[in-house]
């Protein structure tokens, strides 16, 4: 049975992100809110984690599932970025983008792309996101939640709380969720490729 957090949007309750970061340290997979929509997520390393959101969106196998971060000093530890990249990304975070680039020895194994060794990460602008991030201490491996046949994230969290109750164990909601996903932007192909337009407007990263 899932636990619902319910936090203040500008002033998330420590004590409930303490408990968020335990049910997540202790192998735990939780909904949060971001400002692109809902995401899953779960400690680096998680493989069950990993499986577990695989079911729930039937995902397929080369899904590229993103490393959200708090900072972007802190993204610059897992993915390797050319100076233009650097700039380009940079300038958009945070904000409700995924870019996906080159993976570094240090990102899990687990999530990478099995062929490519590439990887999604992510800054989002979202307070109770960033609260979370900044109590867990790590970036969490996530993917934005988007049920099989929607076309967007749900936006109610105690709808999800209802709906998934048996399939995740905590959803953290602060009832100011982004509407819209992630806007992705593949920097691992010859020409910059917009994978998705979401939220993020792509026009900085079109040719």
């Amino acid at each position: 049975m899932a636990r619902y957090f319910d936090v203040h949007p500008d002033n998330p309750q420590p004590r409930s992100l303490s408990q968020v970061v335990s049910i997540l340290q202790g192998g735990g997979l939780v909904v949060y809110p971001t400002d692109s929509g809902f995401a899953l997520g779960c400690t680096m390393g998680n493989a069950d984690g990993l499986a577990r959101m695989r079911a729930i969106r039937d995902l397929p196998r080369h899904h590229h599932f993103t490393l959200v971060c708090s900072t972007f000093s802190q993204m610059g530890q897992y993915v390797e970025m050319a100076n233009d990249q650097f700039r380009a990304i940079k300038a958009a975070t945070p904000g409700p983008y995924t870019f996906i680039l080159k993976a570094t020895r240090l990102a899990p194994k687990a999530m990478l792309h099995d062929k490519k060794k590439t990887v999604g990460v992510r800054i989002p602008e979202h307070v109770t996101a960033q609260a979370l991030l900044d109590a867990l201490g790590e970036p969490l491996m996530s993917t934005t939640l988007i049920l099989p046949g929607a076309e967007e994230p749900p936006t109610d969290g105690w709808a999800i709380a209802e709906e998934l109750e048996h399939v995740v164990d905590a959803v953290l909601d602060s009832g100011d969720v982004g509407v819209g996903a992630t806007t992705i932007v593949d920097f691992t192909v010859d020409e910059v490729g917009i994978v998705r337009v979401g939220a993020g407007d792509p026009t900085p990263f079109q040719a």
